[in-house]
């Protein structure tokens, strides 16, 4: 047993030391005792392994020690891609439902996006009332994006001063009618407004021409949906993007990338200096096109799921770092909305709570370590939304963990999931990777699937 003071530097009073054989750290994964002071992490220090034990030194008086043993403590995962549609359409899916389940799958840290909420965050006076509503509701941290429509370009730097994190916009049409997509001169505006003032855009990249030249076919054939949202369209999407964001000098965010195609054009675009950055999703890196059986619109979401070998690509593209991180793009809807026809049924996967289990079982098929999936799914999104208390288990960050046991697995059953809706393309599948227990500043949240009352604050940019 060492004899070295466990808790050296730390100022502040440790109420709680969280230690485990395996802790996620940005020098890797090493045995660790995690000391915690109100909420914030104070020092992440050793302990010894002899003999295949661990030992360490008590916690100092008054604090408490949770050991967890083998199980594996990640960063509370932050997923930057979420639709939560309160108020308006909470029947689509609310702050309570969501955050509830955001938290029973290891994430502690959302930002919502501006739409499918009626009114959609796009003024400072809908953003007001979205927070009225969240505050109540959260049991994880949230955050706002901004909405970028044709009409609302005098409105983005009083939101970007309210604290959004940026501002979404869609070149495609969003499926809801309050939120238009912008064309080619309504991008150009809406983004040297935005870099004018330092924000960032973050675009749903689908290019409208290419849509609509592809063929439109009605019915549960999920081949023809997949041919009616083609590669091309995303690839010309991001072209123009590239440009724009060249031009301009402006920092531009890619959601939701499907089609490997363009990923060299992105990784050109980032050794160039162009301020681009790209996201994917579980459900483009864990499931393809080949096993979607017609009719099945839980599968259905825009861009597509596409082919084993495009899904094969986008790994490689993750591995190399040409796509940054990995978000949920969490977009419920009603049951009755997802009819068995593709090409009217809503567009959408739901995954909160599932995302980190997929991730993980392809990732650790594929050679890939926890150490890569806190990197893509916790401190890359913290980075892109400049959230520096989040993302990572080191001194001064937030007191937020994923408790993991990632050898166990589970089959989904849908009835046990906390989001509202329970429709989830994932059902029936063997998941690796149990979340044991969820931690939000220090405050065990979720343990063993109870789940305690909300807790979440609300996040402004910067602070």
């Amino acid at each position: 047993m060492t004899d070295l003071d466990p808790y050296p530097g730390t100022d502040r009073t440790v109420d709680l030391v969280l230690r485990s054989t395996r802790v996620v750290t940005p020098e890797g994964t090493r045995p660790a005792s995690v000391a915690v002071a109100d909420g914030t992490i104070a020092a992440v220090l050793p302990y010894e392994l002899l003999d295949g034990r661990a030992y360490g030194s008590p916690p100092p008086p008054g604090a408490r020690l949770v050991d967890v043993g083998d199980d594996v403590v990640l960063p509370g995962l932050v997923d930057t891609h979420v639709h939560v549609n309160d108020p308006g359409r909470a029947e689509w899916e609310g702050f309570w439902t969501a955050t509830r389940a955001a938290a029973s799958g290891g994430i502690t840290t959302l930002i919502d996006m501006p739409l499918n909420s009626l009114p959609p965050t796009t003024t400072t006076a809908h953003l007001r009332i979205k927070r009225e509503v969240a505050s109540r509701k959260a049991h994880i941290d949230v955050g706002f994006w901004g909405g970028a429509l044709p009409d609302n370009v005098k409105d983005l730097k009083s939101l970007h001063g309210a604290g959004v994190f940026g501002f979404k916009a869609f070149l495609s049409p969003s499926g809801v009618d309050e939120f238009p997509e912008l064309d080619a001169a309504q991008l150009d505006r809406s983004l040297a407004e935005i870099a004018g003032f330092g924000g960032l855009l973050i675009v749903h990249a689908e290019d409208p021409r290419e849509l609509a030249a592809a063929p439109q076919r009605a019915g549960a054939r999920y081949a023809d949906f997949l041919a009616s949202r083609p590669r091309d369209a995303e690839n010309a999407a991001i072209e123009g993007l590239i440009a724009a964001a060249r031009r301009l000098d402006a920092r531009v965010h890619v959601l939701h990338l499907s089609s490997a195609d363009a990923l060299p054009l992105i990784a050109a675009a980032k050794r160039e200096g162009v301020r681009l950055t790209v996201e994917s999703c579980p459900h483009f890196l864990t499931l393809t096109a080949e096993e979607v059986p017609d009719g099945a619109t839980e599968f259905k979401c825009c861009p597509p799921i596409r082919e084993a070998a495009n899904q094969d690509a986008l790994w490689r593209g993750l591995a190399d770092g040409t796509i940054d991180c990995v978000v949920s793009d969490h977009s419920p809807s009603t049951t009755d909305l997802k009819t068995s026809d593709f090409a009217t049924a809503w567009g959408g996967i739901s995954s909160l709570q599932l995302g980190l289990p997929a991730i993980w079982t392809e990732a650790r098929r594929r050679g890939h370590s926890l150490d890569d999936v806190a990197r893509w799914m916790s401190t890359a999104p913290a980075a892109l939304a400049g959230l520096d208390r989040k993302g990572a288990i080191e001194a001064g960050r937030d007191a937020d963990f994923a408790v993991l046991a990632p050898d166990d697995s589970f089959t989904v059953d849908p009835a046990a999931l906390q989001h509202r809706n329970r429709v989830t393309a994932y059902a029936g599948r063997t998941l690796y990777g149990v979340v044991r227990s969820t931690w939000l500043r220090g405050r065990r949240i979720v343990a063993d699937g109870a789940i305690a009352e909300p807790s979440g604050r609300l996040l402004e940019r910067n602070n």
